[in-house]
């Protein structure tokens, strides 16, 4: 009996050896599919990747006369006046920008080529130069100065040109050796860390707005429950405009332009807007989001989507004409909307677009650490690694409320103005969450608002929504007053 076990002992230890033996034969020889597929060492996907933030450093203006008393104080002597040599020396209007040390502590640095160096604060400067600058950007990884490259329409492009700086290094021996032979072969990658600052503050802008232009709730010739049955027909059957009035002429012998179902459908969103935005939605630890693409006047446009994975509810959404982070910082303000810190091991999921890593690195800037988090990007349409396959399910929510979203949105063949477009999602948006039945709530509503529970049908529901944003229209117009008055 003894020796059986032995014998299985010993097995067992030369079947574990062959084991280990395959997986470093694996590692070193083969790779591993997760690994052919690292955006890291791809030059198609590299320049979408987001880098972390640099140190920022604020300007302090330094006074000299004090830097001399420190210097007499700690080192028990003067610091004593730039002694020049060969009879040379600087212009008597020329001082320190950063500390306003005179011209007697000012070095010549280079010889009379117009750089000077401050002996009382150690700074460099040439002639008229101005140092005074707010912030100043240091890259995180060699400590260097980040300098100003490139100006685009809502943010400049700041870059580690330091050759010595470690990330730069690093990235560099990633490089093929074919690329390094090559002209310009090294353009393929991003190998430099950059930073984007924004010049437009995203976190101040209203997200309330939308067209001015939409009629008044003062009816001359029809009335509310006309308006509903409009809305009801626009959005609930996803009627286009035209045939949403043949169909009030044909059903009920309402005689409506299609330009009257317009201007109600933009009246509707205007009061619904605002109840639907500021509602207590019930929000878990995980957001999934997503972009999808409508055609406004024929020109691509886009939509932003956010909705919480647990409820199913849409938290954020934003039009926009481009697909900048811009819009998506606006719509992560909308999902984040009520909350004073996350939820803890809170999780954002999104496609591998770079334009949610940027949005995430905006919110740790402006609120700090109660509202830090990273994507997890779901790359692709294969399961290539194992974040991707993990997530997928998730991501394909999102997937199919944009399908959902397109199937009311093909039968309008595209806007003909972005005050079109940002009227119909808002009220799709409003039906979705509170009106549309969904088969994994057993055909109820995501949302049960007492009140909208006892009307008799649809167009009674959507007189009730424009009830409800009515009174949050007035509530938040109180607020506005209270602070007003408080301030």
């Amino acid at each position: 009996m003894d020796n059986i076990i032995l014998y299985l002992l010993q097995t067992i230890q030369q079947l574990y050896q062959q084991n280990c033996w395959l997986l470093n034969f694996i590692c070193r020889y083969i790779p591993l599919k997760q690994w052919a597929f690292d955006d890291s060492h791809s030059p198609k996907y590299q320049k979408f990747t987001t880098d972390k933030l640099p140190i920022i450093r604020t300007f302090i203006r330094q006074d000299w006369q004090f830097l001399l008393e420190y210097y007499s104080w700690k080192y028990n002597k003067p610091l004593r006046p730039v002694q020049r040599r060969n009879g040379k020396s600087i212009p008597e209007d020329t001082i320190c920008p950063l500390c306003g040390a005179p011209h007697l502590y000012i070095y010549d640095n280079n010889g009379g080529n117009g750089q000077y160096q401050c002996k009382v604060c150690g700074q460099t400067f040439i002639t008229g130069e101005i140092v005074t600058s707010p912030i100043r950007f240091v890259c995180p990884y060699c400590g260097h100065a980040l300098v100003a490259k490139k100006d685009r329409a809502f943010f400049h492009i700041h870059k580690c040109v330091n050759p010595k700086c470690s990330f730069y290094l690093h990235n560099l021996k990633k490089v093929d050796k074919e690329h390094l032979d090559e002209a310009y072969g090294k353009n393929k990658y991003k190998l430099h860390y950059i930073y984007r600052e924004f010049t437009v503050d995203f976190f101040r802008m209203d997200l309330s707005s939308l067209p001015k232009n939409a009629s008044s709730l003062k009816f001359t010739k029809h009335n509310s429950h006309i308006m509903s049955l409009c809305l009801t027909m626009h959005v609930n059957l996803q009627l286009s405009l035209r045939r949403t009035a043949q169909a009030l002429d044909d059903l009920y012998g309402i005689k409506i332009s299609h330009q009257m179902v317009a201007n109600y459908a933009r009246t509707a969103a205007l009061v619904i807007k605002p109840f639907v935005d500021h509602y207590d939605y019930p929000k878990s630890s995980t957001f999934i989001a997503d972009e999808t693409y409508i055609k406004v006047r024929s020109v691509k446009a886009y939509v932003w989507l956010i909705m919480d994975a647990v409820s199913r509810s849409i938290l954020g959404y934003q039009v926009s004409d481009n697909r900048s982070v811009g819009p998506c910082i606006l719509a992560m303000r909308m999902a984040f909307r009520g909350l004073k810190k996350l939820p803890e091991n809170f999780r954002f999921i999104a496609d591998g677009y770079s334009a949610y890593p940027l949005a995430a690195q905006q919110f740790f800037r402006e609120y700090g650490d109660a509202f830090k988090f990273d994507i997890t990007q779901v790359i692709g349409l294969t399961n290539d690694d194992a974040v991707t396959t993990e997530f997928r399910p998730f991501k394909q929510m999102v997937e199919r409320l944009n399908r959902t979203f397109k199937a009311s949105y093909r039968v309008s063949c595209g806007y003909d103005n972005y005050d079109g477009a940002n009227y119909n999602v808002s009220l799709w948006v409003a039906y979705y969450n509170f009106l549309r039945p969904h088969k994994h709530k057993n055909y109820h509503v995501l949302n049960k608002v007492e009140m909208l529970e006892g009307a008799e049908n649809m167009p009674g529901k959507w007189q009730l929504l424009i009830y409800l944003g009515q009174q949050t229209i007035l509530r938040l117009q109180e607020q506005q007053v209270s602070e007003g008055i408080c301030s």
